[in-house]
């Protein structure tokens, strides 16, 4: 018989079976693909590799070896981490758990044939696919910057050799230079993550470069912690931060990067360092597959499956979800949720109600670090937030240098949940 959609819609529950009903593999298996080996899909592989005790066969997609982690970047910036370590390989993922890490980029979802293409050539056939493949920028939001420019103005906002060039630059900046950020409109990846690395940045120039002066130009109203960095600004880097808001022109912004210099509002700056963060969206294979609207993926709170395609799921910081913000402690809080759906999906295995969680902890200078977090569940229409904390002004410096250790211990913690 051939179904129309009227005739399959009619069908009801034996047409449904049939459609989610598994593609088998060469050895009887069903087939999960993850493109994507940051917090989200890192974890998401392991989990379900680890609690299927073998009974899904799980890919992995990633075309870097080393995995840098964007959370903890700002502290190789401020000189209080090495970037080996925050540099994290897949081989335990591949030795100890079985999954079958290809280093390669995702270049096409066929959703009718559920296969996604490498640029390698090779196809790989799924019956669940899981997307994280973190952000990419908006093309031209910040007019005269684009990623040609780079190297000359970087975002270092993907983390890795971008991060390296950024401190190099800084470090190079005259006696009394500029460094100047060009910072994010909302939605973005870590909200505090701008905030915390101007806070970095001024650490290292007040130890090398004590007369060189930061300006921030910004086109949000506020921002995540807010009262806590212009605390701690004040407090540890007097005279140093300025920034400039919407209301005087911060939303107004181009850049030059050959000659190096910053227009705000009409007011043309000749910067040393310019750090520019566009706006972002979903990584873009995402568009590939068709599950976007606007810039981020819709997605079913519950199950993490996007709200397009039954099959998909999406993770992070790709996603259109609800109140969570974009953070390395959301996706992998995602992934799990997505892991525990897929198996059960796939292996008839029990799926608990989703609970997610998420907190993201800032250092402002040495041993003072600050936090912001909540849990939440899921509803019909979203992630819903259900209570939420975060640190406050005049804390003592005790308290905040326990927030800052937790912060060491959490980064230990969370890697080895992705990794292994």
């Amino acid at each position: 018989m051939t179904l129309n959609r009227r005739a399959f819609i009619g069908t009801g529950a034996a047409a449904a079976a049939m459609l989610s009903a598994p593609m088998l593999g060469a050895q009887g298996k069903p087939r999960v693909v993850v493109v994507g080996g940051g917090a989200g899909g890192a974890t998401a592989a392991r989990y379900i590799a680890k609690d299927s005790d073998g009974a899904i066969d799980v890919t992995l997609v990633e075309p870097t070896r080393a995995y840098y982690t964007c959370f903890f970047s700002n502290l190789y910036i401020g000189g209080f981490r090495e970037l080996s370590s925050i540099g994290h390989s897949y081989g335990t993922l591949a030795s100890e758990y079985g999954v079958n890490v290809v280093h390669d980029w995702a270049v096409g979802i066929d959703r009718e044939a559920k296969t996604v293409t490498l640029a390698g050539g090779a196809v790989l056939p799924y019956d669940r696919l899981i997307l994280s493949p973190g952000i990419d920028f908006v093309e031209e939001s910040v007019p005269g910057w684009s990623v040609a420019a780079q190297n000359k103005m970087p975002h270092a906002y993907k983390a890795g050799s971008q991060t390296e060039l950024l401190k190099a630059q800084i470090e190079a900046m005259p006696e009394g230079g500029l460094y100047a950020m060009v910072a994010p409109p909302n939605p973005y990846r870590c909200p505090p993550g701008p905030y915390e690395r101007i806070s970095m940045v001024a650490h290292l120039l007040k130890q090398i470069n004590p007369t060189a002066k930061i300006l921030i130009a910004d086109p949000k109203d506020k921002f995540s912690k807010q009262a806590l960095f212009e605390e701690g600004w004040q407090k540890h880097y007097g005279g140093m931060v300025e920034r400039i808001g919407p209301d005087f022109g911060g939303g107004n912004v181009s850049v030059n990067p050959d000659e190096m210099t910053l227009d705000i509002d009409g007011s043309v700056e000749n910067v040393n360092v310019c750090n520019v963060i566009p706006a972002q969206k979903a990584g873009r294979i995402c568009d590939m597959a068709g599950i976007t609207e606007g810039n981020w993926a819709p997605v079913v709170p519950a199950t993490m499956q996007s709200r397009m395609d039954e099959n998909i799921h999406v993770l992070g910081d790709a996603t259109s979800q609800g109140d969570m913000p974009k953070s390395g402690y959301s996706a992998n809080s995602q992934a799990k949720v997505a892991a525990m759906a897929v198996r059960g999906a796939l292996t008839d295995s029990k799926v608990f109600p989703a609970k997610f969680s998420n907190t993201c902890w800032s250092l402002i200078d040495a041993d003072d670090g600050v936090k912001v977090g909540a849990s939440y569940e899921a509803t019909e229409e979203k992630i819903a937030k259900v209570d939420g904390f975060i640190s406050q002004t005049g804390e003592d410096a005790a308290l905040r240098k326990a927030t800052y250790e937790e912060s060491v211990g959490w980064y230990a913690g969370i890697t080895e949940d992705m990794f292994g």
